[in-house]
């Protein structure tokens, strides 16, 4: 991409050009996200239906095209759109647990997620081409396969020969205090929820008993908590409630409206990249990449994350081609035993660690901090989400991994990075909450209320990548390692962005009644398409009388775009719309496609 004294940049995308034409829905966020890193991006035109393409051209790397469609893998007629893309590809499933039966997301959520995957394949095919390798010029996604990777965890486990350890059943917070209040509870231990609960005078059985559903809801998205615990939240004033939470070491967040989000100060780039001081190094001297290598090849990455965000962020890495070193506390990592398991090991922890090589470290003893520094003199990428303030005290911070490695890519993957002082924790939930999530993910004729799937720590690993993508191009191009941080609060202010600029111009945030509701029918769900939506649900009473697949062909046969509704993820490896996508580990455990396809 030419040498670093010509181009002399820290955003990795400045002299770099980006021609932009396709909806609206699946450009806006990567244009969004390509301007804040650098590029030059302009829409030449912008389209209802069809692929979105980006031309990417600049000094060195040549061309690189990105396309992004609603559907790479489905059948068009499956994939029309948002809405039958979260149909088929289980989302409304996943996301109606909570309600028993499917719901369709308010938010554009695929849509949103491969628009982070496009930027993600662009970045990933400069590096390659920057590395001396790479002849990839053609990179696609699709809105499709976003989908299915956002659900990859409950496929596999729904795939898996073991059963849950607690029962899928409808329910789960938020909770609603004496006032109204609606509010989010977090607690990461069963002995702070049970302070929580004695402290407002829930029955003991109550207590116990909701504790295991209420602990899963990460990996289940829906949580049948005893109606005693929601009644006991709806005898309690809220000045109590955050009385009880304070003393018990539990979390409360009230539900914040989007209106009172898009008040607050939000910018433009949902991450932070921030080059190492010093002059610009020299470039590359590693091999050039073999022309048919993944762009990622040969670099090496340390993972020390927990959960969902960092790992998923480390996952994708690795399906670029990058080996991933995930770092394990002594005895590994407990999640690898979480039911269900396949051959032994967590189908839901394969999901996002699959093919990872795991070296066990102390990392609180000094030991295994200079163990690690010294991992990380040789790395490329050091990746945690440590909680703040952590990996200072542990010496283990940027300028101290910085001095072993000048090259090297520190990413921080957090929940707020910082930038809201009075914060709750920063999990997915209270996140959702903090930031009118809750409010944006449902139509304006249901209460507002957190999804149960984990929108934004799977949306946060998405932006993760992102970052340390950007980081890695900005060292190529000026020789100096990058301190990048992004977040989950960064992840709710994409996914959020069109709401809150609806709010921000004075019209309602919330989509209207009904939006995305899937129709019954005599034997399942059909979901139209948006455009279709009103003119389908005209009739409800036919299409109950209709079995599913005949009331597909009927609402087509009337130029209306409609498709089934997932309902079982352990059927979607035979579901004909998904032929041949899904593959099988070393341990038997489902994988779902690539979010990419180079050429």
């Amino acid at each position: 991409m030419g040498h670093t004294t010509v181009i002399g940049t820290h955003r990795p995308l400045e002299e770099v050009t980006v021609e932009v034409a396709g909806p609206a829905a699946l450009t806006a966020p990567t244009l969004a996200h390509l301007r804040s890193l650098g590029a030059r991006a302009t829409e030449s035109s912008v389209t209802s239906t069809g692929p979105a393409r980006f031309a990417a051209a600049g000094n060195g790397p040549g061309e690189v095209t990105a396309h992004a469609a609603w559907a790479d893998v489905l059948p068009e007629a499956d994939g029309a759109d948002e809405a039958t893309v979260q149909a088929a590809g289980g989302v409304m499933h996943v996301h109606g647990r909570r309600d028993g039966g499917p719901r369709g997301l308010a938010v554009d959520y695929a849509a949103t997620c491969a628009s982070v995957l496009t930027v993600q394949g662009l970045l990933a095919a400069l590096l390659g081409r920057a590395r001396g390798g790479g002849e990839a010029t053609e990179i696609t996604t699709g809105a499709d396969r976003a989908a299915l990777l956002t659900i990859s965890q409950y496929i596999a486990a729904a795939n898996a020969p073991e059963a849950e350890a607690v029962p899928l059943a409808p329910g789960g917070p938020p909770f609603t205090a004496a006032c109204g209040t609606r509010f989010e509870l977090e607690a990461l231990e069963p002995a702070p929820w049970a302070r929580f609960w004695r402290a407002l005078g829930a029955p003991e059985e109550a207590i116990r008993s909701g504790w295991p559903a209420f602990q899963f809801r990460y990996a289940t998205a829906c949580a049948p908590i005893p109606q005693a615990l929601h009644r006991t939240a709806n005898d309690a004033a809220w000045p109590r409630i955050r009385e009880a939470a304070a003393a018990s070491g539990a979390e409360v967040c009230a539900l914040r409206a989007l209106a009172e989000r898009a008040a607050e100060a939000i910018p433009a780039a949902p991450w932070t990249l921030t080059p190492y001081p010093g002059e610009a190094g020299p470039p590359s001297t590693a091999r050039p990449l073999p022309a048919d290598a993944l762009p990622l090849a040969g670099l090496t990455v340390l993972e020390a994350g927990r959960r969902i965000q960092a790992p998923l962020a480390a996952h994708l890495l690795g399906l670029l081609g990058a080996d991933v070193v995930r770092i394990e506390p002594p005895g590994g990592d407990p999640l690898r035993a979480m039911p269900p398991c396949t051959s032994g090991v967590s189908a839901r922890w394969l999901a996002l660690n699959r093919g990872k090589q795991a070296v066990e470290i102390d990392i609180k003893s000094p030991a295994g901090q200079a163990e690690l520094r010294e991992l990380a003199a040789d790395a490329d990428v050091f990746l945690h989400n440590w909680a703040p303030g952590k990996a200072e005290q542990w010496g283990l911070g940027a300028d101290r991994l910085a001095a072993v490695n000048p090259r090297l890519v520190y990413a921080c993957t957090s929940g707020w990075a910082g930038r809201l002082p009075d914060a709750p924790m920063g999990t997915d939930f209270m996140v959702q909450a903090r930031t009118g999530v809750g409010e944006a993910a449902r139509p304006a004729d249901e209460p507002p209320a957190p999804s149960l799937m984990t929108l934004i720590d799977v949306l946060g690993g998405l932006v993760g990548a992102e970052a340390a993508l950007a980081g890695l191009l900005s060292r190529e191009r000026t020789g100096l390692g990058v301190r990048v941080e992004s977040s989950l609060l960064g992840a709710a202010e994409t996914l959020t962005a069109p709401a809150l600029r609806r709010s921000a111009a004075g019209r309602d945030p919330r989509r209207p009644a009904g939006f995305r509701r899937p129709l019954p029918t005599a034997d399942g769900w059909v979901a139209p398409a948006d455009d279709s939506a009103c003119r389908a649900g005209a009739d409800p009473a036919r299409l109950r009388e209709m079995t599913t697949d005949q009331a597909v062909a009927a609402l087509r046969a009337q130029g209306r775009s409609a498709t089934a509704v997932t309902t079982d993820l352990a059927a979607l490896p035979q579901d004909p719309r998904w032929h041949g996508a899904f593959t099988r580990d070393v341990h038997g455990s489902l994988v779902v496609p690539s979010p990419w396809r180079f050429a």
